[in-house]
């Protein structure tokens, strides 16, 4: 699809900001649940509130999965499929999008974008996590940041011991979401876009 490159990059910029923003609400939502962290603090409010409209008509068709809200991580994978098929079909380069194998690559794209996106949320979470525990330990934010990094942090504990008295390992955690994102998620990214067709 050919549009000037102002149009085209105005579109790319709001279509990837409106579906990462999205998208991580919806994450957000999933992992709160999956943790059972209760969603009566302003964050939980505020996730429940951009998301319900959303949620609640799909659950009446799709039900939840035990403590997996699957109404909120489909509609996420759908919004980042779409997300990417959006930026793909706005590009200059000629993709073809007729094709099942072009699909699944734009698939494997999305089900990406959702591993970057809760690797984004972990990361908020475990830096909020380090500087409210030595700051303010009682915040009412601690009990959201402890149910979502608790799972990660666990096994580093048992090999990381606190030094002195602190506990390093939210700086560890930070550490390897970071070497994550920088080196496998970007590569592999690009590594999965490129293998949708072109025209022949």
């Amino acid at each position: 699809m050919l549009m000037p490159a102002m149009l085209r990059d105005t579109i790319a910029f709001l279509g990837h900001s409106i579906g990462d923003f999205l998208i991580l609400l919806l994450l957000a939502r999933f992992y709160l649940q999956v943790a059972r962290v209760p969603f009566r603090q302003p964050i939980g409010q505020f996730v429940l509130a951009l998301t319900n409209w959303l949620v609640l008509p799909l659950r009446r068709v799709i039900k939840p999965i035990g403590v997996y809200d699957t109404s909120s991580l489909l509609l996420a994978l759908l919004i980042a499929y779409l997300m990417h098929l959006l930026l793909l079909w706005i590009s200059p380069w000629p993709y073809l999008f007729a094709n099942v194998f072009s699909l699944l690559a734009i698939l494997a794209a999305a089900v990406l974008e959702l591993l970057k996106m809760s690797l984004y949320l972990l990361f908020a979470a475990a830096v909020g996590q380090a500087i409210l525990s030595w700051v303010t330990p009682y915040h009412p934010m601690m009990p959201v940041f402890n149910g979502l990094t608790a799972p990660f942090l666990r096994p580093l504990r048992r090999l990381i011991p606190p030094i002195s008295g602190v506990d390093i390992t939210p700086l560890i955690l930070i550490l390897l979401i970071q070497l994550c994102l920088n080196i496998f998620i970007s590569d592999f990214e690009r590594l999965i876009l490129t293998q949708v067709r072109l025209p022949t």
